[in-house]
Formats: structure tokens, sequence, C-alpha cells
């Protein structure tokens, strides 16, 4: 069975997760929702982290998602026992917190939290190095075609300490977003982990340069 057939039946069905479009508050099950509004780039994260529980533990970690849309990769985080804080733009954040909410309250752990961040914006005053520590950031196609790309990396570098691992779904598209992943190797040790080629998506793990070794990987999909 092709993996994608079987998350949503073995996972998203399972745990009856809803999420809405739009802030128009409409309850349908991902099951009926998933390919009109969630990105399978979400999906593959999500089914990354599900079947790697044992070597990607995330219960107690701290994990911040960038670009959550509709919070799909928090929820599961959160369901996974992680202390979760869900980010994207002011605009988006209504609709964000809804869905977590929906899906979360009373069923995990750690109560996830919603919090405005606009790449590169006020990082330090939001989001001190002093106090914020991250185990994980988690990100699911934030790079494409859009003028941000130089925010997204100054957002990487903000929160990403030395021991701090990021998990990143992406879709290459053009030469642009070939040229942010240059970039991006000149301050982290990039591995791919898994490759979805029906998809056209690949899953990254991340760490600050020379940090991959001292922390080797056993993540596997």
């Amino acid at each position: 069975m092709h993996f994608y057939t079987f998350y949503k039946y073995r996972w998203l069905r399972s745990r009856q997760i809803q999420v809405a479009e739009t802030t128009v508050i409409r309850a349908h099950k991902v099951l009926a929702l998933i390919e009109a509004i969630q990105p399978t780039h979400a999906l593959v994260l999500c089914y990354f982290l599900e079947t790697n529980s044992k070597q990607c533990n995330l219960v107690d970690k701290n994990v911040i998602e960038i670009g959550a849309g509709t919070g799909l990769v928090s929820i599961v985080a959160s369901l996974l026992g992680a202390f979760v804080t869900a980010t994207d733009l002011p605009e988006l954040l209504g609709n964000l917190q809804y869905n977590i909410l929906q899906n979360t309250k009373q069923k995990c752990k750690h109560q996830p939290c919603v919090k405005e961040l606009s790449w590169g914006i006020d990082m330090e005053k939001n989001f001190p190095r002093s106090s914020c520590h991250f185990d994980y950031i988690m990100a699911a196609d934030v790079v494409y075609h859009h003028p941000f790309l130089d925010e997204l990396l100054l957002t990487f570098d903000h929160l990403c300490k030395n021991d701090t691992v990021i998990l990143w779904a992406m879709k290459f598209r053009l030469e642009e977003e070939n040229r942010f992943v240059d970039r991006f190797q000149t301050l982290f040790d990039l591995e791919m982990i898994s490759n979805f080629p029906s998809l056209n998506i690949a899953l990254y793990k991340a760490m600050r340069k020379g940090r991959m070794k001292a922390r080797p990987s056993k993540l596997k999909v």
C-alpha cells in the first residue's frame, strides 16, 4: 500500500483530526479534506514523526513549527508528547489556534501554544536566544518562490542551537529554491533522510555545521 493511503487510514482517521481551511469553522475529518487543503509535505513530515517515534522521541521535547499553516504537524507533534509552539503570520493565527485547540485539548500531555512569527522580524524580542531553546524545528514546504527567503534563513539561524535538529520537508521547484539550499548549507549540515519520488518530496534533517557527526542519525522512513 502506498504510504499516503496507509497514513490517511492508520493515523489521521484513527485520531479523527479535524482541520478548517479558513477562519470559517468547518468540522470535517482530515480524511475528507486531505487532498483538497492539506499540503502533502505536512503529511510526509507527520508520517515520519509517527514511524520514527522511538528514534525521534518527542515526549517532553521543545518543538517549534515555522509556517504552521493549518497546524497539522504541530497537532501530531503534540499528540506524540511534545511541548509545541506553532507559529505563522498574524493573519493566520485565528484558524491555526482553532485547529490546534479542536484537536489537542485534553488529548495531549502538553497543551501547545500558538505564536506569531513573521520570519526575520523582531526575532530577539519575541524569541530571545537566552531563554528559547528548541530541540526540534519543523518546517513543511516553507521554501518556494516567495520574497522572504533571506528572512527564512535568518529565522533558522536565530532559532537553532548547537543541539537543535531541523526536520524539513521540501519539494524542489526552481533554481531560486536550490540557491537557498546552497546558502542554508553554509550554516548547517544537511542530510536527506527520506525521499518520496512519486510525490517529488524529500525529507531532510539539518543541524549546525559540525554537529551532525556528534549526533549520528538513526532515522529511517
